[in-house]
């Protein structure tokens, strides 16, 4: 972890600051006045005494940096691995989707408005799906068709159906369309967390679906086990897929508004932004010290829970 000289925690009082300004002027021989000057410097500003939108940015830029790398990796797979486009393999017989009209070759555009760029997006509508009707905008034969799709609730698997499947067209990507399947790569894990943090939220998810640092090394050596058996690359393009998942989610949860989080802090710059100046140090220092115990409280809990989870 790094911190920007006058962060809250690293603020000196002002009367230690003029105590230091004063101290620093009597070492080097200098006014007092000079010292002030000095420190007053552009270029040698400490992070409190930047400008608000400054702040902002240097704040948002790490998250977004998260962002960028995932961007970055997604290129490297993408390119070797191609890209799975939202085009029906299977329909059921005698399930929702074949009732709704939908048929093999279809392109899937849009669901319940919102535009679909790959086909993993389509399975996560459905495995969050809780018994909802799924609006459906489809391509076929280069027209464009839209119907409702009422899904099938599966006693045994105590989840909801739609009876399609697909995944199967890959689109090669070794080429300039590299860039805009890589990131249709980042916007489906983007949404997927997204999703899956309000899935949580809403009481949908169990203890078992939160998995911390043991629950990701957990993963990372199963799929190193699994994937050895076809050759090193292979490994490799696994593991920079996990480093996409895991640098969307850093950047997705904090920027969360929460206290401890940038997500919290960006809430006290924006604050201070619109009232001009700002929240006193001591009180935002008291809300991230409270934010930072029940993180580390979660974090806990998470590490016991992936513990447990082992032995189970």
């Amino acid at each position: 972890a790094c911190i920007f000289e006058g962060e809250v925690g690293n603020m000196p009082s002002d009367e230690e600051d003029e105590k230091n300004k004063a101290e620093d002027a009597v070492v080097s021989g200098e006014r007092i006045g000079e010292a002030e000057d000095s420190l007053e410097d552009e270029n040698n500003k400490p992070f409190n005494k930047a400008p608000v939108w400054g702040r902002i940015a240097t704040v948002f830029a790490g998250p977004l940096f998260n962002i960028v790398l995932a961007y970055l990796f997604s290129l490297f797979i993408c390119w070797f691995c191609g890209q799975d486009i939202p085009v029906i393999a299977e329909v059921t017989e005698g399930m929702p989707a074949e009732e709704a009209g939908i048929q093999v070759g279809d392109m899937i555009t849009e669901i319940n408005g919102q535009k679909i760029c790959v086909w993993r997006e389509i399975s996560v509508i459905s495995l969050m799906n809780n018994g909802s009707d799924i609006t459906i905008s489809y391509e076929r034969d280069g027209q464009e068709y839209e119907t409702v799709i009422h899904p099938y609730y599966s006693e045994e698997e105590d989840r909801y159906y739609m009876g399609l499947a697909g995944g199967n067209e890959i689109v090669p990507c070794n080429n300039i369309s590299v860039f805009k399947y890589s990131w249709y790569e980042v916007r489906y894990w983007l949404i997927t967390t997204v999703r899956s943090l309000v899935y949580m939220l809403s009481g949908n998810a169990s203890a078992d679906d939160i998995a911390g640092p043991v629950g990701v090394a957990t993963v990372i050596d199963d799929t190193i086990e699994q994937t050895s058996q076809y050759g090193l690359f292979t490994v490799i393009l696994n593991m920079i897929n996990i480093a996409v998942l895991l640098s969307v989610n850093l950047g997705v949860l904090n920027l969360l508004p929460l206290p401890a989080l940038d997500g919290g802090r960006l809430i006290f710059l924006l604050i201070e932004a619109v009232r001009g100046k700002p929240i006193s140090a001591e009180k935002e220092g008291i809300v991230h010290l409270i934010g930072f115990v029940l993180l580390m409280l979660l974090m806990i809990f998470v590490f016991f829970n992936d513990i447990m989870r082992l032995f189970r």
